[in-house]
């Protein structure tokens, strides 16, 4: 997700507002055809979502943090699906030396699903379509080993200065940081005809968003949601015609919505030049919805993958992974 259209990155901002009262989830009432058990679905949503926090390799190791964090008295616990995430008992994560020597990064645990399916390699060239503030352009950087060219733009000109600070606090330097628009990015200036893999971390309603931010559903209209998904659409056909025959684009989203899920990865299939490919992700998922609201999709987006609040205690994600066919 990106600019005004996205709200703040899982975890990047400390939450400025007291969970005492639920939020409003009558929005998700839509989804109820969709859900198995809809009420433990609904009760997870109304929970706050704790914090946690992502271990930076390119500067420390996982036991270091973890001593740090003993010797300040912050109680902490490891992921079980991922090794460098750590769940911490603080309001603040990013209060800390920790955060400011780049050994961390605040990030919901889902949020860093994206990144473990486009699995960048050291050498490649990789795109992220919409990248600021930076919390998976720093996880792509820590996958490539800070070896090849990482290529982190964003259309909005304001989150550029936190993706900067970012990539240079975790030690970044294979980065190069650019403004444009998504829908018509261009690689020739970067020397290259394609890329090998690119990131699609679409804007969205940020409906799965709401365990951290109860105001992710206040101003939600069927009008945005369907305004957003055009521009998702446009994104995905920008970034598939971006990589390279073979290559990997995958799609990402904060939304259960299937008009901004499956309905556009369905657009990107009919187009002809990327097929879909299995999501292998390391928790509970659901497979993609085949039919919403008298729209059928593409069989194909059953390999899609949906994360459930009540599924994990997580926050709630889509994800879809293409092979570009040329």
């Amino acid at each position: 997700m990106t600019d005004d259209a996205r709200g703040p990155d899982t975890n990047d901002r400390d939450r400025d507002r007291d969970r005492d009262e639920p939020p409003d989830l009558s929005v998700l009432d839509r989804y109820r055809p969709l859900v198995d058990d809809f009420a433990a679905f609904r009760g997870a949503c109304a929970r706050p979502l704790g914090y946690t926090v992502r271990v930076n390799p390119l500067k420390t190791s996982v036991e270091r943090v973890r001593r740090a964090y003993d010797e300040r008295g912050v109680e902490h616990e490891p992921v079980v699906w991922h090794d460098r995430l750590l769940r911490v008992a603080t309001d603040s994560p990013g209060a800390s030396w920790p955060y400011v020597h780049g050994w961390v990064y605040p990030q919901e645990e889902v949020s860093a699903l994206p990144v473990l399916a486009l699995d960048p390699q050291p050498g490649e060239t990789v795109l992220d379509t919409c990248a600021a503030p930076g919390s998976k352009t720093t996880q792509i950087a820590a996958a490539m080993d800070d070896r090849g060219t990482l290529v982190a733009n964003d259309r909005s000109l304001g989150r550029l200065a936190p993706l900067r600070s970012n990539a240079q606090r975790l030690g970044v330097t294979n980065v190069i940081v650019t403004n444009r628009d998504a829908r018509n990015l261009s690689t020739r200036p970067l020397a290259v005809d394609a890329v090998d893999r690119t990131l699609v971390d679409a804007p969205c309603t940020c409906e799965g968003t709401v365990r951290k931010n109860p105001d992710a559903l206040v101003e939600w209209s069927e009008e945005y949601l369907h305004s957003v998904a055009d521009l998702q659409r446009d994104v995905l056909d920008r970034a598939v015609a971006a990589t390279r025959e073979g290559g990997t684009v995958v799609y990402g989203t904060c939304t259960f919505a299937p008009e901004e899920n499956e309905a556009v990865v369905d657009h990107a299939l009919s187009r002809g030049d990327c097929r879909l490919v299995d999501v292998d992700l390391p928790l509970e998922t659901d497979p993609g919805v085949r039919e919403w609201r008298g729209e059928s999709f593409d069989p194909a987006v059953e390999r899609c993958a949906r994360v459930y609040p009540h599924r994990n205690d997580t926050g709630g994600f889509f994800c879809a992974k293409l092979e570009v066919t040329g």
